[in-house]
């Protein structure tokens, strides 16, 4: 099934995202995850890729690993830091013939220590150039790109990043999977933007469970997301008490999915940082549409 075809008129898309592991131990704590993950169904799990392309062996080995043992289709990251068009062209022949299905096109951010991005010589230097040459050269993947409700790091203003998303769909992308947030607000009036500025593909909602305060707040201070007040409030209550923290981010998350799913939305990506409990407890209290 093509990327676009997972989120047409009747469907609702099931995503999950993972990232490599560092470990022999990891990878497999790893798959007994995904082995939970997959009861429910998912139509595709993706795999990131490392900063300068660092994990790139291991980002297609776990997608190559999870389609055979699963039978789900897959999608690899590929960003455009540290790489050349020949490193790029190189990966996706690769990608290809492992029976990756899609990309998530990105531009990627600066390498460790660097706080601007900066293209290598035969490089890339946007997410746009990328999805086209995935597009013209590579027709066969599906392509998604990321979409930033509250706005990209590092975009001087909204209408500057909703510029850039534009660019990235109309050279080629099928979907726009959105970065994680809290308040449903905020994607509710990006979604409303986007369409005002005449973007029609599909706009998936990304969501990542909270089950470790001090853990997100590290992750949201990194990506610019907000968390609400009254929500911040409920994890600081529980303290040091993890079982509660987990039971507060649940509940948060489901009342997220089940709201975004009452408003229409084409389906859900799930951050499942590895793991399978936080995401199965919010499908396991919320009837999606499929």
């Amino acid at each position: 099934m093509s990327l676009a075809a997972t989120y047409a008129p009747g469907r609702f898309g099931l995503s999950f995202e993972l990232f490599p592991p560092k470990t022999p131990q990891g990878d497999e704590q790893l798959f007994a995850h995904v082995a939970e993950l997959v009861k429910f169904r998912p139509d595709f799990i993706t795999c990131t890729y490392g900063a300068g392309g660092s994990t790139r062996a291991k980002t297609l080995d776990i997608v190559s690993r999870v389609k055979r043992q699963y039978g789900v289709r897959v999608a690899t990251h590929l960003t455009c830091v540290g790489s050349t068009v020949v490193d790029l062209r190189a990966y996706l022949n690769d990608a290809a013939s492992k029976n990756v299905d899609y990309v998530v096109a990105l531009r990627g951010d600066p390498p460790k220590g660097e706080t601007a991005f900066r293209a290598v010589e035969g490089g890339l230097r946007y997410a746009n150039e990328l999805v086209a040459l995935l597009r013209t050269e590579f027709p066969a993947f599906g392509i998604a790109v990321a979409g930033y409700p509250e706005t990209h790091q590092e975009a001087p203003s909204f209408e500057v990043d909703l510029a850039n998303l534009k660019r990235k769909v109309d050279a080629g992308a099928d979907v726009v999977i959105t970065q994680l947030f809290y308040d449903n607000t905020d994607f509710f009036r990006f979604e409303e933007r986007c369409r005002a500025a005449g973007i029609r593909v599909p706009i998936v909602p990304g969501i990542l469970p909270v089950t470790n305060f001090a853990q997100i707040q590290r992750i949201t201070s990194l990506c610019k997301a907000k968390l609400p007040p009254a929500f911040v409030d409920a994890l600081s209550q529980a303290g040091d008490d993890d079982a509660s923290q987990f039971e507060i981010g649940v509940d948060h998350a489901t009342r997220q999915v089940e709201e975004l799913v009452r408003h229409g939305v084409p389906g859900v990506h799930f951050y499942v940082l590895n793991k399978s409990q936080a995401t199965a407890g919010v499908l396991a209290g919320v009837a999606l549409p499929r």
